[in-house]
């Protein structure tokens, strides 16, 4: 094994762990970058390898809906519905659950880190105004955007990631996936319900929300542009990637809506993360380490390619070091076993676990705390807990009931 190509993996994976490493201001994106930087460097990897290494379809899938996502935004699309749902007259239980069903269904079709990032400050505004507990509301937006993600390909990174590498058909995953999702965010809804009864109400509060105005024209012409994506996946034989890439270059192309405010929006660190992380994945699956540690795991009876063994793996490693460096290590023993539904949904539904193991959890508590409303980490267990037990569960029963 090569000492600078385990060196450099495990100082990456360690600021995977830690959010950075003691002594430097880099966040996760800069150690994989600088990680990248070290291999090519220090002779490991050529220009042209790092290069090949890197998967462009998944990027630029990744990149695409990116730019759809910000057509909705900018268009003023999510703090309208988001709007309407605080101000919807229903009680607590009932309001809550539509509000999941939103959260879901959008985090299906577009970038859920993105759904929780426009959604959550006019959620918070909406329910002070209505003297509505901000809390449950937030936390049950982070669980559904998390949830609702699995259900397709596009939900989130790591989907998007596990599909073009597995190249997994866009119909079969949600065939296999829908089900497992909507008993997810049925189980979210009751738990953070039971949690919750009683305790609804809060002092009211009216909060001034910067938040983009609607635009019909903007906001309709998304929906036009999403709904055809969606049609593609599902019956097109159009690369998912040039399909996305096709719909950024339409919305690009507007006399309204500036490319410089819609590339703004896009999650270039994101983008960083992953050519990083491929880049020293490959040098590590180069150096034949992985295949020897997952020989010497199913000598000792932990066979990852077996669906009983990834399951839990994927869900403990995903809390580890987060969803998307826990898929790219794990993809290789997914892609024999035809794994790759199950490793979606794993890591997908593990990111409610705890505060740190999804972005649109961060994304929630952060833009809540903006507005005055402090989530820590014991509220957000108290219901993430219980909510990634119950889905987990859920999905692992429906998987073996289905035989996948």
């Amino acid at each position: 094994m090569d000492p600078l190509v385990l060196t450099v993996f495990g100082l990456v994976y360690l600021g995977m762990i830690l959010g950075r490493l003691p002594g430097l201001a880099l966040d996760r994106t800069g150690l994989a970058l600088l990680g990248a930087i070290a291999l090519l460097a220090g002779g490991r990897l050529s220009l042209e390898q790092a290069l090949a290494a890197v998967d462009l379809p998944t990027l630029a899938l990744l990149f695409g809906l990116m730019v759809v996502s910000a057509q909705f935004r900018l268009g003023g699309f999510y703090s309208r519905l988001t709007a309407r749902l605080a101000a919807a007259r229903l009680s607590p239980p009932a309001l809550l659950a539509l509000l999941m069903a939103v959260a879901g269904l959008l985090s299906a079709l577009l970038a859920n880190d993105i759904v929780c990032l426009a959604m959550t400050p006019v959620l918070v505004a909406g329910c002070l105004r209505r003297g509505l507990d901000p809390v449950p509301f937030a936390l049950a937006l982070a669980a559904a955007a998390n949830i609702g993600s699995a259900a397709t390909l596009i939900g989130n990174p790591q989907n998007m990631l596990i599909g073009q590498v597995l190249g997994l058909s866009f119909a079969a995953y949600l065939g296999a996936a829908i089900i497992p999702t909507l008993l997810g965010l049925a189980a979210a809804w009751a738990v953070v319900a039971w949690l919750h009864q009683g305790r609804w109400r809060a002092a009211g509060a009216s909060l001034a929300v910067e938040a983009p105005d609607f635009n019909r024209w903007q906001s309709g012409k998304g929906l036009v542009i999403i709904a055809a994506l969606v049609g593609v996946f599902l019956w097109g034989g159009w690369p998912r990637e040039l399909a996305a890439l096709a719909a950024a270059g339409l919305l690009l192309t507007s006399r309204r809506m500036a490319s410089r405010q819609m590339l703004g929006l896009v999650d270039w660190q994101l983008l960083v993360l992953f050519a990083g992380l491929f880049v020293v994945n490959h040098a590590l699956q180069a150096s034949g380490a992985p295949e020897r540690v997952l020989a010497w795991l199913a000598d000792r009876g932990l066979d990852l390619t077996q669906p009983s063994w990834l399951f839990p793996a994927t869900v403990v490693l995903s809390n580890l070091v987060s969803n998307v460096p826990a898929v790219m290590l794990l993809l290789p023993a997914a892609a024999p076993s035809q794994s790759g539904a199950l490793l979606a949904l794993a890591s997908t539904l593990a990111g409610n676990l705890i505060l740190v193991g999804s972005i649109a959890n961060l994304i929630v508590v952060d833009q809540a705390a903006l507005l005055g409303v402090k989530i820590g980490w014991r509220q957000h267990a108290r219901v993430g807990v219980p909510v990634t037990l119950a889905s987990l569960a859920l999905c692992a029963g429906w998987l073996w009931l289905s035989g996948a």
